[in-house]
């Protein structure tokens, strides 16, 4: 068995974050609009990348799907501790 030392690094520039979240933004309101549980929702999809999870309405299945799932994770955490 070898043993790899290096670290994988992960990175994503500030103006890609901002779009990431637009775009949540957008998908939470479409989901709240039709009366379901937007963060219930938004954690399936995360978890799952089933887009039946998210509504249609308002385009908000399409929007989301433009989103990387690991950049959302990693700006998700870092918001999560503060970085």
């Amino acid at each position: 068995m070898s043993d790899n030392s290096n670290t994988i690094t992960f990175s994503i520039d500030s103006g890609r974050e901002a779009d990431m979240k637009q775009t949540l933004l957008q998908v939470y309101d479409a989901l709240k609009e039709k009366g379901y549980n937007p963060i219930s929702q938004i954690v399936g999809y995360i978890l799952s990348e089933d887009p039946t999870y998210i509504t249609t309405h308002k385009n908000a299945r399409s929007l989301i799907r433009r989103i990387d799932r690991d950049e959302l994770l990693k700006a998700m955490v870092r918001s999560y501790l503060g970085e």
